[in-house]
C-alpha cells in the first residue's frame, strides 16, 4: 500500500470562507506526507497531489467528508514518488485563471451555464454520427498540445489560460460557433469554464469530454481519437496511455521523433524544449535558442 500514487480532482461549489479550507487543507496535506498543488476559490476546489496509496486514499476521505466536496471528482494516475518537489496551496480569485471570474456563476450543483458533458463513449459516437462537422477544440496551451491531441483538433495559439479570451474573441473561430464543439483538457476543469466563456460568446453547440483526457484515455488508451502523449504539471512531464503511443512531437535540435520535455539551460530563459534522450544525453541544450523565445 506504500505504492505511491497521484490524484487530479475538482469541485465547482461555492466557498464562503476559502481561508479556512486552505488552512484544513494544508493541515490534511501535512499530516498525511502529500505534496502537490491546490487552489481554492470562491468557486471551489482543484488540485494535483500525490504520495502513498494508503495516504492518498485518508486524503479523500477526509476531504469528502466536508459536505460540499461530497461529490469531488477525482482521477488517479500512477505516480512514481517524487512526482511533486514540495506541497503548494493557495487562495485564488479563480480554479482556473482565465481572467474573468465575473463571468462564473456557480451553485451547489456546480457551474451553470457550461457545456454538455459527453462520456469518451459518447465522444466517440458523435463523431461517429456527425463526422468531420464535429470540431475537436483543445483546452490547454499550446505546448501541451505539442505532444499530444485529439486527430485534426484546433489548437488555440494561447501560452496562459489568461490568452483565451482574446484569442475566441479574435474572429478566427467564428465559422465554428454553428458547429459541434467538443473541449478537452487535462482532467476536465479547464474545460467547465471554457465552455461556459464560448456559449457567452456566440458558440451554439459545445461539449466537454467528462473527466477531460485522462478519463478518455483510460477508457479508449491510445485506440481512439487521442493522439500522443499526454503532458501533466509534476515531475513526470508527460504521461502514455498505452505501451504504443502514436509520436506526433519532434526533437527541436535533431528533429528525432520524442515527447520528453527539457527545461532550457539558459537560466533566465522559463521556456521548455522537446528534446530526444541522445541530443540531451550529448549535451547539446546549452544555448538559448531564437526558436522558442515566444515561450518565455
Amino acid at each position: 500500500m506504500r505504492e505511491p500514487k497521484v490524484i487530479l480532482f475538482y469541485q465547482f461549489t461555492p466557498l464562503a470562507d476559502p481561508e479556512a479550507i486552505h488552512q484544513w487543507q494544508r493541515v490534511l496535506c501535512e499530516s498525511l506526507g502529500l505534496r502537490g498543488r491546490i487552489i481554492i476559490s470562491p468557486h471551489g476546489i482543484n488540485g494535483t497531489v500525490g504520495g502513498a496509496m494508503a495516504d492518498v486514499k485518508k486524503y479523500i476521505r477526509a476531504t469528502k467528508r466536508y459536505l460540499p466536496f461530497k461529490n469531488i471528482d477525482v482521477k488517479w494516475s500512477d505516480g512514481r514518488g517524487n512526482d511533486f518537489p514540495r506541497l503548494s496551496i493557495k487562495v485564488r480569485p479563480e480554479l482556473v485563471a482565465f481572467g474573468v471570474p465575473d463571468e462564473i456563476i456557480v451553485t451547489s450543483e456546480g457551474i451553470l451555464n457550461g457545456g454538455l458533458h459527453l462520456a469518451p463513449q459518447e465522444v466517440d459516437q458523435l463523431v461517429a454520427d456527425r463526422g468531420s462537422d464535429v470540431i475537436f477544440f483543445d483546452g490547454r496551451n499550446a505546448f501541451e498540445a505539442a505532444i499530444g491531441r485529439f486527430r485534426g483538433a484546433v489548437v488555440p495559439d494561447v501560452k496562459t489560460t489568461h490568452d483565451f479570451i482574446t484569442e475566441i474573441e479574435s474572429g478566427k473561430y467564428d465559422d465554428l460557433k454553428e458547429r459541434p464543439v467538443v473541449t478537452y483538457c487535462t482532467g476536465g476543469i479547464r474545460c467547465e469554464i471554457l465552455t461556459v466563456l464560448m456559449k457567452n460568446r456566440g458558440f451554439q453547440e459545445v461539449y466537454q469530454i467528462e473527466g477531460g483526457i485522462v478519463k478518455y484515455g483510460e477508457a479508449r488508451g491510445d485506440d481512439g481519437l487521442w493522439e500522443g502523449s499526454l503532458f501533466v504539471f509534476d515531475e513526470r512531464m508527460t504521461v502514455a496511455f498505452s505501451n504504443h503511443p502514436t509520436s506526433i512531437s519532434n526533437c527541436e535540435i535533431c528533429g528525432t521523433a520524442t515527447t520528453t520535455y527539457v527545461n532550457c539551460a539558459d537560466l533566465a530563459c522559463r521556456a521548455l524544449l522537446l528534446m530526444c534522450e541522445v541530443c540531451v544525453s550529448a549535451g547539446r541544450n546549452n544555448a538559448c535558442s531564437t526558436a522558442h523565445a515566444g515561450r518565455r
